[in-house]
């Protein structure tokens, strides 16, 4: 096989290796027209769609630091409405710490008044019923003071008047020594 190469290679003459020149010509002539289509129309058309990726590319990002700036805007105006109820929320809880103190300050107010009126009911009370007890304990001191000296005595005391001086008398006496007694 390689004789066979060999030979040919001497009888014509040419050299296999060394390219045909119209094979050359016609290969750059083809070339050429390739090459004035390509720069002509295809990189036109491949930069043409460079440009509107670019230009979306672009836009997009636009519109990503549009809404990134809006967000943030609302974030800092959520935070300032946050802080605004949270400084309202503050302010209502004082208030209404203050009026359940006032609250509680006026029932204390009403409790000690009412305390005070029934103290003083009381009072007035427990005078009357001692009043009452005194003139109960008179009467009856008297009679038993009257019925002791009709006995002592042994005659009866009948006049009333008189018996009423007597026991008068002896119960002024009987509180002039407490009085004395108590200084």
């Amino acid at each position: 096989m390689h004789q066979a190469i060999i030979s040919a290679a001497t009888e014509g003459g040419t050299n296999p290796l060394v390219p045909n020149p119209w094979e050359m010509l016609v290969v750059f002539a083809g070339f050429a027209v390739l090459m004035y289509i390509v720069v002509k129309y295809v990189v036109p058309m491949f930069e043409k769609t460079f440009a509107e990726r670019a230009e979306a590319i672009e836009g997009g990002i636009a519109k990503a630091e549009k809404a990134q700036a809006e967000a943030s805007a609302a974030l800092e105006e959520y935070k300032q409405q946050l802080t605004d109820a949270r400084t309202e929320a503050n302010r209502i809880r004082e208030e209404a710490r203050a009026e359940g103190a006032q609250i509680l300050a006026e029932l204390k107010e009403k409790a000690a008044a009412e305390s005070a009126r029934i103290t003083a009911q009381a009072h007035t009370q427990i005078e009357s019923e001692r009043q009452a007890a005194v003139v109960s304990l008179r009467a009856e001191v008297g009679t038993l003071a009257t019925t002791l000296a009709s006995r002592i005595v042994g005659e009866a005391l009948s006049d009333d008047a008189r018996s009423a001086r007597v026991v008068d008398r002896f119960l002024a006496d009987l509180e002039n020594q407490n009085a004395g007694v108590a200084k």
